[in-house]
């Protein structure tokens, strides 16, 4: 992606493949001798056991601006969280793992609980939402940058690349955005984001009107990718998803709570893959199919509370638009492919695409029966507000949880 393409709002930060990986790295090394960098790994313990971990662990040893490692472990028993220590013990970095399912955290996440603050579902954001309260209470960071634990083409590059922006001193950017081209094994990947995300943005405009915010989503090229860094300084206001609408949610947030001159995207890679969900056409609860849900409704939620009034008509007709567009946009990513040596199965796009447009209307259903629903895990400021002991209760949770276990 050697270009200099510019959107509307959002600055877009190129690899041009001119400096090199380790001009990147002493330069963060420099800065991060006053402004720490932080990471969050969010991850099951599924995948401690896949391929792409290991040689993540690899290519962190070899950099040195990280101050800390902060791993969310999900769906661990006792003997598995035992086994996610010695796992991780081969990072240089300083770092702590994050029992959620533990006594202690479990503790913790019922006195959130009874002040009706706890993540409404467990997920991906619920584990980053848990990890940025402890790096909140760490109160020793400047940055902190997110990625997950799948990707198999995985390079120290790809940390350096997403951080320099909001680690560099002199630039304006608060959060960084990856992206990257979705290609690997001679196929176009990426089926979310160019059979569901991009043709429902332009059918919601079609349909609502013209929008700043789905303008600034617009802009991003690829708005799912799970990699993403932030100064800390805006932690403890970020209202994110517990479920699979973390990726907009985050964007969501920053378009409330930043200037989009304070928000970028950063190209990280010309080679990336990573597990591949399941499109699960027959149950709505997982794979593609629940993601495709919680995007929509997070999607929904957004612009509701930006004053869009939804009915069952305005979603059949976003359906209807959305439909017609991804069928349009397919025939572009096959010519694309095939223009690039590539394949694309028309028929398994057409039938992602026809599951999206009936989880459209499902997302729909779902918001129109719950309107009442808390979209969003409280922020770590009110947490604080109603508790101010709950964020070092949970440090200590995780102290003593590594030190009993190790």
């Amino acid at each position: 992606m050697a270009d200099f393409h510019q959107g509307g709002h959002v600055a877009t930060l190129h690899n041009l493949r001119i400096n090199s990986e380790e001009d990147l790295k002493r330069e963060l090394n420099a800065f991060a001798t006053s402004r720490k960098i932080t990471l969050i790994l969010p991850s099951l313990f599924s995948e401690l056991e896949g391929e792409a971990l290991p040689n993540i662990i690899d290519e962190l040893n070899k950099v040195d601006f990280i101050h800390r490692i902060v791993i969310g472990l999900d769906r661990a028993t006792e003997d598995q969280y035992r086994y996610a220590l010695q796992f991780f013990s081969r990072l240089k970095a300083d770092h702590v793992v994050l029992w959620n399912d533990g006594p202690r955290l479990t503790a913790v996440d019922a006195r959130l609980k009874a002040m009706d603050l706890s993540p409404s579902e467990p997920g991906k954001g619920r584990n980053v939402w848990f990890c940025m309260g402890y790096t909140i209470s760490r109160a020793d960071s400047a940055v902190v940058a997110v990625h997950d634990c799948d990707v198999v083409t995985y390079s120290a590059e790809m940390l350096a690349r997403l951080v320099y922006p909001v680690a560099n001193p002199t630039f304006p950017y608060q959060m960084s955005k990856g992206f990257y081209p979705r290609v690997a094994d001679g196929k176009l990947n990426g089926r979310v984001t160019r059979l569901l995300v991009s043709p429902m943005i332009q059918a919601l405009a079609k349909v609502l009107g013209p929008r700043d915010y789905l303008d600034f989503l617009a802009d991003f090229r690829y708005p799912l990718a799970g990699e993403f860094a932030m100064r800390t300084s805006i932690l403890p206001d970020m209202r994110i998803p517990s479920d699979w609408g973390l990726e907009i949610g985050l964007l969501s947030e920053a378009w409330r709570n930043l200037s989009p001159r304070a928000v970028c995207q950063v190209e990280i890679s010309d080679r990336y893959d990573h597990k591949h969900q399941d499109l699960s056409e027959e149950d709505a609860k997982t794979g593609l199919s629940r993601m495709s849900v919680d995007i929509c409704k997070a999607l929904y939620r957004k612009l509701a509370a930006d004053g869009t009034v939804f009915s069952e008509e305005i979603f059949r007709s976003i359906k209807a638009t959305y439909y017609r567009g991804a069928l349009d946009l397919i025939e572009t990513y096959f010519n694309d492919a095939r223009m690039n040596g590539l394949y694309v199965d028309r028929h398994a796009e057409e039938k992602a695409v026809e599951l999206f447009a009936n989880n459209i209307i499902l997302a729909g259903s779902v918001f129109l029966d719950n309107p009442m629903e808390t979209p969003f895990i409280p922020n770590w400021s009110r947490v604080h507000s109603a508790d101010p002991d709950i964020i070092s209760a949970m440090t200590r949770a995780v102290e003593e949880d590594m030190a009993e276990y190790r």
